[in-house]
């Protein structure tokens, strides 16, 4: 987008990475008054526009469509004939997504903000320089930067001992583009990436074996009820194996994998012709110049303060690489923190607890906060509010019944620990929770918040109702 001849080369902030912290925290430099840069080695997006939240979402997206239209005979609609499922048109239309959000933020950096962006390796030389060697393969440049951001996010982890090779084996980023629906498919790891994409591909037909814990993260009744949502789908979940490279083989015809059902001690092979691992993700820290200024690393990551400062003065860390909360809308926010630190705002610091997670498998999730377990363990004395999906009339007529929100507070302060919701439009309910924790609320002042009827939101007033004792429709 920019080589090295037409824009300078001092800046105030120099962004290694242009993902979705990153490009946030740029334009926030840039509305401050920063001249800011950004270097970036493949797109300006990063993975969750190219790779990940977006495309995934689009593919999600059609399946509950397709969902949609295989049941409209219930709500009064006659659909002739039989009713398919074109893969081709489902991910095209997840391509065309992907190119309008990016023709977007192009105009957002071209010409809104006139933010350079130089497309090439970018490496730390020193506490105030950055190294570019340009995709190219033109002569290698410096940026001189009074502050230098991090911001080169994260990558798929592999098994170990089994290669990605894009084919048979493959990450969410070779699903995204993948130009075959599959029709056997094992995923394994039952996180929020592995059951989104379970999710997906049994609804597009494709036969699934999910194996791992269904998403661990969560409130272990979560956990249960998606389990339990996934059995009623007639999904093939295998709970808590654990598969090594041992027990894979990768042939030119497929995959096939050994595993010990830990329920029953069964031994079961499974064949398919793909594996998608989905067992968690690594922060991309190598070959950036970390070891030249001291950056200090913990593990995959690079640790931060709550201001994103590294423990080396005028470097920062922002989104998958600090390690705190691989979510794109947690790294826009540190983005925002970061800059406006930096600008002597003083920005109000983020709390991960106050940053609402989402996993939009079928049936969605939502949840911030402390599950019921982890307020437990931190010596909370914990009430709970619990309240069905079944009884909510707006669930109902959208044909969705199923799930609950669950509510958390602390028995004697009665602060707001946590709420947990699973059923439709969990992830856009979910923000409610966030601003409540934000805003210290009580489940008392969730209550007596008029919740618009009918919606699904009444949920979360029911569930703090029924936190007080006094639950109204059931």
């Amino acid at each position: 987008m920019t080589d090295a001849g037409t824009a300078s080369q001092e800046f105030d902030l120099v962004l290694l990475g242009g993902g979705t912290g990153g490009y946030v925290a740029a334009i926030r430099a840039k509305q401050l008054g920063m001249n800011v840069a950004v270097v970036e080695e493949l797109k300006l997006g990063g993975t969750c526009l190219h790779r990940g939240c977006i495309p995934t979402k689009a593919f999600l997206k059609s399946a509950e469509v397709f969902d949609q239209v295989k049941a409209a005979k219930e709500f009064g609609v006659n659909i002739g004939g039989d009713i398919t499922f074109d893969y081709a048109p489902a991910l095209n239309r997840s391509l065309w997504v992907v190119d309008k959000q990016y023709k977007g933020l192009l105009y957002l950096f071209e010409k809104k903000h006139k933010i350079p962006v130089f497309m090439g390796r970018g490496k730390i030389i020193d506490r105030t320089t950055v190294g570019v060697t340009p995709n190219d393969g033109s002569t290698p440049f410096n940026l001189k930067a009074k502050q230098i951001i991090i911001n080169t996010g994260s990558r798929p982890r592999p098994i170990k001992g089994v290669p990605y090779d894009g084919e048979k084996v493959i990450n969410s980023d070779h699903a995204v583009v993948l130009e075959k629906l599959p029709e056997r498919i094992i995923v394994r790891g039952g996180g929020a990436t592995g059951v989104e994409w379970a999710s997906a591909y049994h609804r597009y037909g494709s036969k699934i074996s999910l194996i791992g814990n269904v998403v661990p993260q969560e409130d272990h009744e979560v956990s249960e009820q998606l389990a339990r949502a996934f059995n009623r789908q007639k999904m093939d979940v295998v709970a808590g194996a654990r598969p090594t490279a041992e027990d894979i083989d990768v042939t030119k015809n497929g995959v096939t994998m050994r595993l010990t059902n830990p329920k029953n001690g069964k031994e079961r092979v499974i064949d398919a012709d793909v594996l998608l691992v989905a067992i968690g993700r690594q922060g991309n820290i190598e070959d950036i110049g970390l070891e030249a200024v001291g950056v200090k690393t913990e593990g995959d990551y690079i640790p931060v303060d709550d201001m994103m400062r590294t423990n080396v003065p005028g470097i920062y860390a922002i989104g998958d690489v600090n390690g705190q909360q691989l979510l794109a809308h947690t790294a826009m926010h540190q983005g925002i923190v970061c800059v406006e630190n930096i600008a002597g705002l003083k920005p109000f610091p983020i709390d991960i607890l106050n940053s609402p997670s989402c996993t939009y498998c079928e049936p969605e999730i939502g949840s911030v906060g402390l599950t019921e377990k982890e307020a437990i363990k931190l010596g909370h004395k914990v009430k709970i509010g619990k309240f069905p999906m079944n009884p909510n009339a707006k669930a109902l007529i959208e044909g969705h019944p199923d799930g609950f929100t669950k509510m958390i507070a602390d028995e004697e302060t009665n602060d707001l620990l946590g709420l947990h919701i699973i059923g439709p439009h969990a992830t856009e309910l979910i923000a409610e929770g966030a601003l409540a924790r934000l805003l210290e609320s009580t489940p008392y002042e969730i209550a007596i918040n008029i919740h618009p009827h009918p919606t699904v939101s009444e949920v979360i007033g029911e569930a703090a109702h029924a936190l007080l004792g006094h639950a109204i429709h059931i």
